[in-house]
C-alpha cells in the first residue's frame, strides 16, 4: 500500500550506562532530504544515519534528533594549563606592586582569570557507540514507518472513495452525451429561425448535416476512455505498494486535461454541471496526492 510522508517516531535505548534518545518527524517533500541533529563528539556518524533512514524512506524530509546522556561513570578529562597560570600569577603580582598593595596573590584569583582548568569529553568509541545508537536508530524509524503506513492506508480508502464519485460522474457523462446531437440540431434550428425571422424554409437534411458537423467535433468518446484508462492506473498505483506519489501527480494531470476537455466541449447544462463535480474531487484527490510517498 502507499505510504503517507507524514510520521513521527521515537525510541530510547540504554547501555552500558549510557541513554540514546532518538526522535523523527517526517514531512511531505518533493525528493528525499534527511537532516541530522546529534553531539559534535557523534558527527563522524551522520552518514550511516542518513543511509539507514533512506533504507526506509524514498521522499520526504526527515528531521533526525539523537541526544546522548552519558552514565555517572564517565568521567571527563581535566587538564591544568600551568604556564597559563603562572603568566597571570606574574601579572597580578606586578599589577599588585606597582599599586603598592599588600594584597596577597592567591589561587582563586589566578583561578578566576579563567581558561586554568578544563574539562574535555573523553573521545567516544564510535564503533561501540554506534552498535547501540543504530539500534535505536531502527527502532525509531520502524515506529514512523508504522505511521507512514497507517496514514497512507486512510489516504487509500479516501482516494477510493473518491474514485466512485469520479467513476459515478464519467458513467453519467456517457449516458447525457448521446443526447448533445440532437440538442444541437434543436439549438442550430432555433437559432437560424431567429436570425432569418422564419421567413427562410430550412433544409432538414442540410440541418441535420451542420448538427452533426458540430456534434461531431464536440465528440468526447476519446476523452471519456482515457479518463477511464487514468482512474484504472491510479487505482493499481495506491494497491500495489511502493513509493508511487510522482505518478499519481502525474497522472491526476492527465486526467484533469481530459475532463477540462469534456467541460469545452459540452454544451448540456447537466453534463456541465457533472463535470464540474469531477473537477470537485479530482482537486481533492490531488490535494491528498501531494503527502505520497
Amino acid at each position: 500500500m502507499i505510504k503517507s510522508m507524514t510520521a513521527f517516531g521515537r525510541a530510547e535505548k540504554r547501555d552500558e550506562g549510557h541513554s540514546y534518545v532518538v526522535e523523527m518527524r517526517s514531512v511531505n517533500r518533493r525528493y528525499c532530504e534527511i537532516t541530522v541533529r546529534m553531539p559534535q563528539q557523534l558527527l563522524a556518524l551522520e552518514e550511516r544515519i542518513k543511509k539507514l533512514v533512506a533504507t526506509k524512506v524514498s521522499r520526504g524530509r526527515v528531521d533526525v534528533t539523537v541526544k546522548v546522556k552519558k552514565g555517572p561513570e564517565a568521567i571527563p578529562e581535566i587538564e591544568v594549563n600551568i604556564p597559563l597560570a603562572k603568566a597571570y600569577h606574574r601579572a597580578l603580582s606586578e599589577l599588585s606592586e606597582n599599586l603598592e598593595t599588600e594584597e596577597k596573590i592567591g589561587l582563586q584569583a589566578v583561578l578566576g582569570l579563567g581558561g586554568i582548568i578544563t574539562a574535555t569529553e573523553p573521545e567516544a568509541d564510535l564503533e561501540k557507540t554506534w552498535a547501540a545508537l543504530s539500534s535505536c536508530i531502527g527502532d525509531a524509524l520502524e515506529g514512523m514507518d508504522a505511521m507512514r503506513i497507517s496514514e497512507g492506508n486512510a489516504l487509500c480508502l479516501d482516494f477510493q472513495k473518491r474514485l466512485q464519485t469520479v467513476d459515478q460522474g464519467l458513467s453519467n457523462v456517457k449516458v447525457l452525451a448521446p443526447s448533445v446531437l440532437s440538442e444541437y440540431h434543436s439549438r442550430l434550428k432555433d437559432r437560424i429561425a431567429v436570425l432569418t425571422e422564419g421567413k427562410v424554409e430550412l433544409d432538414p437534411n442540410r440541418l441535420a448535416q451542420e448538427a452533426a458537423f458540430l456534434a461531431d467535433k464536440s465528440d468526447i468518446t476519446e476523452e471519456i476512455v482515457r479518463a477511464e484508462s487514468h482512474l484504472e492506473q491510479f487505482r493499481s498505483m495506491i494497491e500495489s505498494g511502493g513509493p508511487a506519489g510522482r505518478a499519481l501527480d502525474f497522472l491526476l494531470q492527465e486526467l484533469n486535461r481530459e475532463v477540462n476537455t469534456i467541460g469545452s466541449k459540452a454544451g448540456d447544462a447537466s453534463l456541465c454541471h457533472t463535470v464540474v463535480t469531477i473537477k470537485s474531487e479530482l482537486e481533492k484527490i490531488r490535494e491528498q496526492v501531494q503527502n505520497i510517498e
